[in-house]
């Protein structure tokens, strides 16, 4: 069926702000760097910027704890864990090697503390105490991570513990990995500012951050490092600016001060040369149009969930959006039900796409309002 077309046009010029960009743009090629894997992605919008085997399979040391903080965090919001309860902590906790942050035998220690721990200081002992709490095993814990990785979007992760310690089965991706960053960001708002912090205290013993971008570039208020021998350095960032967060991951980088650096750099080039904007808010009304048959002459029109875009700076100037229906709506027609295609062009090339739903429920008129309605539609196919 041939589709109806309402171009809802717009320049930036005169929707977001008074400059006036010229159309050609020309961005320099993305930054490659030396690690084995990496990723620049709009957090808000989801474009991907810059990437290197992003999907390649890779041992994601302790950026497993990105999913380890992530789990506690949905499990505090939905209330089954609460912020000052306490855990005992485990023989098994304690003995864990690697980083920690110093849990003690036998003591009883706050799940807020804990998740500071595997956050700040990325204690495996605060990461094991954690999942035990939560689900009586770190064995248990690792097939919740799996099934909360699996409703986000992680397609090419498989975790086996809530440390990031050497396992032969343990694996992630740099996208997997920003997918991540990108819940914690959006999903965990109360729990986010925990991820800038640059130092923690506990039992006396005070521990920085290991991400040395919270030092040195004051828009980075997050997320986490990683390295072991086999995965090398691995670093996941988030920086706002301006209103414009962008999430950086790097995996298999050489060295802590190269994993920073690259980071940097990638966060750099996405700020310079590219700008996200929001064009429409969740449940926005885009038109009215016509329904034959209903006990309403016409049905309003939107989108679920916010629009936001990605596109070169410079090349504002002629964004367009599209609203693609069937020529002809019938009712009834249900609340929330999808009706269209939303398609925001940036030229000649199609940037987004949303499905159309209707905003309001149109039922069927009576027996003489259809009648008359099927009436009027034979003449309007006529002269339309």
């Amino acid at each position: 069926m041939a589709m109806k077309k309402i171009i809802l046009g717009f320049t930036l010029a005169l929707t977001l702000g008074s400059q006036v960009f010229a159309q050609n743009v020309i961005i320099p090629a993305p930054p490659e760097l030396a690690a084995s894997a990496y990723i620049l992605m709009d957090a808000d919008s989801g474009e991907i910027l810059v990437a290197k085997n992003e999907h390649e399979p890779l041992p994601p040391a302790s950026l497993v704890k990105l999913m380890t903080s992530f789990v506690a965090e949905q499990e505090l919001q939905a209330g089954r864990i609460h912020w000052d309860e306490t855990t005992r902590v485990s023989v098994r906790a304690w003995r864990t090697g690697g980083s920690r942050m110093f849990i003690q035998e036998s003591t009883n220690v706050s799940i807020g503390d804990l998740l500071k721990g595997i956050i700040i200081v990325s204690g495996n002992d605060a990461s094991v105490a954690m999942a035990e709490h939560i689900a009586g095993t770190e064995e248990a814990f690792a097939g919740m991570m799996n099934q909360v990785a699996d409703s986000i979007g992680m397609r090419n992760t498989n975790f086996t513990n809530s440390t990031g310690l050497p396992d032969d089965n343990l694996f992630s991706t740099a996208y997997d990995m920003a997918i991540l960053s990108q819940a914690i960001i959006q999903q965990s708002p109360e729990y986010y500012p925990i991820y800038a912090e640059q130092s923690f205290t506990y039992n006396d013993i005070t521990q920085n951050n290991r991400n040395l971008l919270l030092r040195r570039n004051p828009d980075v208020d997050g997320l986490k490092t990683g390295h072991t021998s086999a995965a090398g350095y691995c670093l996941a960032a988030s920086a706002l600016t301006d209103g414009m967060r962008l999430i950086a991951v790097v995996m298999g980088s050489a060295s802590d001060e190269s994993r920073t650096q690259e980071v940097q750099t990638l966060l750099s080039y996405g700020f310079r040369y590219f700008k996200t904007h929001q064009l429409y808010e969740a449940d926005q009304s885009l038109d009215d149009f016509t329904v034959w048959g209903g006990d309403q002459g016409a049905v309003t029109l939107g989108i679920e969930d916010k629009l936001f875009v990605t596109i070169p700076r410079g090349s504002e100037n002629h964004l367009q959006a599209v609203v693609n229906v069937p020529p002809v709506l019938r009712a009834p027609i249900a609340e929330g039900e999808e009706v269209g295609q939303l398609v925001v062009m940036n030229g000649d090339e199609v940037i987004a796409e949303r499905p159309v739903i209707a905003m309001t429920e149109v039922t069927e008129a009576g027996f003489f309002g259809r009648l008359w309605d099927s009436v009027r539609l034979f003449f309007w196919k006529m002269f339309n």
